[in-house]
C-alpha cells in the first residue's frame, strides 16, 4: 500500500494489487471427472485448456485451483464469473498465463487491473494456484 501523508492527515491509502489463493484435492477433480466426465470438463476448461492437459487431472485440478484464485481476486467468487471467462494457459516457456474473457474481462477492468500474475504448483495431493493483479 501506498501512504501519502499530506499536512499531518490520516494516511491516504491507495489499493495497488490484488491477490487470490486456492488450494484443491487433485483426487477431488478425480472423482469428479469421474461422476460427470465431459459434463464437467466442458463446463468448466476451455478447448486450448483440455488440449493442452491432455486428460492429466493434476493439471486440470491446478488450472481449476487457479480460476477460484483469479475469481477471488476479482472479488467476485464463481458467481460473477463463469469457468471459462477465466483461462489459464502457459507461453513457450511454459510459465501460466491467465487470459480473461466476458465477465471477467469487464469485471478486471472496472477494477482498473490491466496485469494477472499467477504461480501453480501440485504435489501428488494437493493442486494450489495464488495470484496477483495490479495495475500497470
Amino acid at each position: 500500500m501506498l501512504y501519502s501523508w499530506r499536512h499531518h492527515r490520516a494516511p491516504v491509502f491507495q489499493l495497488m494489487h490484488v491477490t487470490g489463493i486456492d488450494i484443491v484435492e487433485i483426487d477431488r477433480i478425480q472423482r469428479t471427472i469421474d461422476r460427470w466426465g465431459d459434463r464437467f470438463l466442458n463446463r468448466v476448461y476451455t478447448r486450448a485448456e483440455l488440449d493442452f492437459c491432455r486428460g492429466r487431472v493434476p493439471e486440470l485440478a491446478v488450472r481449476f485451483a487457479g480460476k477460484e484464485s483469479v475469481m477471488k481476486a476479482l472479488g467476485t467468487g464463481r458467481r460473477g464469473v463463469s469457468w471459462k471467462d477465466v483461462e489459464i494457459l502457459t507461453d513457450k516457456r511454459r510459465a501460466p498465463l491467465v487470459f480473461l474473457h466476458g465477465r471477467g474481462r469487464a469485471r478486471a477492468r472496472k477494477m482498473g487491473i490491466t496485469d494477472l500474475a499467477i504461480s501453480l504448483s501440485h504435489s501428488r495431493d494437493f493442486a494450489v494456484a495464488s495470484v496477483v493483479g495490479g495495475r500497470s
